[in-house]
């Protein structure tokens, strides 16, 4: 066992920024988090072509064309069904990262990647509009397996002084991934008719690099200790991961958790709610979750070219002005990179979903005026551009972290009730009442609180009550 084998420490964990952790955080955003981005703006550029090829199918088979209505639902479907495969990968992630881990479950799910590069590159060849969506529906299975377990990942491997910082590679690399569909979809490089498969499959290569070199690097070190109880794989993924060989803190915190999940019972999604201890970070993850899904970013992303085009843009410039929207969207990304460690990540959140909503009544305002007043075009599309950097800026760059954070504060907040408790059984045995807000408010580390230590009971009992849900 881990207990055995480790000597006690009581070092600080802190840590340097390796180039194993640079080059872990670059491989699995490039051949997950980029892709992500890249599907959501791919059928943008190519949605003339790929109607036509829809059409011409179907004159093929049955020996007439589609009505508008028809083959507009069929293009909906196609953008639509990546959605739907997004939502049954979020489903499957957690059977996933259990069975082959974290690394593992970025290195096997390639696979799909490749299976539906394959689809879309041949659909054209085969005359089979069905290999795109299905293709399309791949892509988004993938896209929700990953979207889950890179930050899972990346956080797990990262010391916690970096975690923030590598929290955001992710979101970065999606950034980067729509505004690279939108350069390659310039009718100067994919964006011609002939084009149009090997746009939709290009996804093959960012992953294809990820495939040769990800597996060299170790497992996370959480998962290789927690859930395969394997000590000595644990310590030379740390050895890894770390500029220095101090790693005790970092394997006995890991221990701490390992003997508190042990003891802790495995609750149910109704008992999750029923718990009042946990109640307001549950409210915060589903606020936070409904928020970013209910946003509206993706039918931006899905359909900025048809509302350049509603808003009076001529059709040879849409293209470009859509890529200049992709370069916004990086450099709001960066900036609440550098920001958030400055003004935070609720006031970041709050700021972005409020942006949004302004710019999301100004398009609507927009785009029933514009017909009447023309300056109303040029409103719709500052609009669009406002949508963007204010997700990027917010929603986008702090959701995340948001949500591991609340994570983190849970677990502690269980490790803190399983001390608790356990001193509470121990005074039992001996005939002792215990004194709970003392016991409770002595079980969190006086000495990590910068308020210093409780001058009476009741500030105690507050802390304790607050630090699950403030990390303090």
């Amino acid at each position: 066992m881990a207990e055995e084998v480790l000597i006690p420490s009581s070092g600080k964990i802190t840590s340097q920024l390796t180039g194993s952790l640079l080059a872990v955080a670059f491989l699995t955003s490039l051949g997950s988090s980029m892709l992500y981005g890249y599907n959501l703006a791919v059928v943008n550029s190519p949605a003339v072509y790929i109607k036509d090829f829809y059409n011409q199918s179907v004159v093929n088979r049955n020996g007439t064309g589609l009505s508008e209505e028809t083959l507009t639902l069929m293009y909906s479907l196609t953008v639509s069904v990546f959605a739907i495969g997004g939502l049954l990968g979020s489903v499957i992630v957690g059977i996933l990262v259990t069975r082959f881990g974290r690394k593992g479950t970025v290195v096997n799910t390639t696979v799909l990647v490749f299976i539906a590069s394959l689809l879309m590159g041949f659909s054209r060849i085969c005359g089979s509009p069905e290999m795109i969506i299905v293709g399309r529906f791949i892509t988004g299975i993938h896209s929700g397996i990953s979207l889950s377990v890179v930050p899972m990942y990346l956080g797990e491997i990262a010391p916690k002084n970096l975690r923030g910082f590598l929290g955001l590679v992710p979101s970065i690399f999606i950034g980067t991934g729509v505004f690279t569909a939108q350069i390659l979809g310039l009718h100067e490089l994919l964006g011609k008719e002939e084009h149009w498969p090997l746009f939709l499959s290009v996804v093959a290569v960012p992953t294809f690099i990820q495939l040769m070199l990800l597996p060299w690097f170790p497992e996370s070190p959480r998962y290789l200790l927690i859930e395969k109880h394997n000590v000595h794989a644990t310590i030379t993924a740390l050895k890894w991961y770390r500029a220095k060989c101090d790693i005790q803190a970092e394997i006995e915190e890991m221990q701490e958790e390992q003997r508190s999940l042990s003891s802790v019972e495995t609750l149910s999604v109704w008992k999750l709610f029923q718990d009042d201890t946990v109640r307001w970070q549950v409210l915060s993850v589903m606020v936070i979750n409904i928020g970013m899904q209910l946003s509206g970013i993706d039918a931006i992303w899905f359909y900025t070219n048809d509302i350049f085009e509603d808003a009076g843009i001529p059709a040879p410039e849409i293209p470009y002005t859509t890529a200049g929207t992709g370069i916004i969207e990086i450099i709001a990304g960066l900036v609440g990179c550098f920001s958030i460690e400055k003004l935070g990540r609720r006031p970041l959140m709050i700021g972005g979903f409020t942006m949004m909503g302004i710019c999301c009544g100004g398009i609507t305002v927009s785009l029933i005026l514009q017909a009447h007043i023309p300056f109303m075009r040029y409103v719709g599309v500052t609009c669009v551009v406002g949508i963007i950097a204010g997700f990027c800026i917010g929603p986008d760059v702090c959701g995340v972290l948001q949500l591991l954070g609340i994570r983190h504060h849970m677990s502690v907040c269980g490790r803190l009730r399983l001390r608790g408790d356990t001193r509470d059984q121990e005074q039992d045995l001996h005939g002792d009442k215990p004194n709970v807000h003392q016991e409770r408010g002595s079980s969190i580390d006086a000495g990590s609180d910068p308020r210093g230590p409780a001058k009476t009971k009741e500030d105690e009992r507050l802390r304790w009550d607050g630090a699950c849900f403030t990390g303090v």
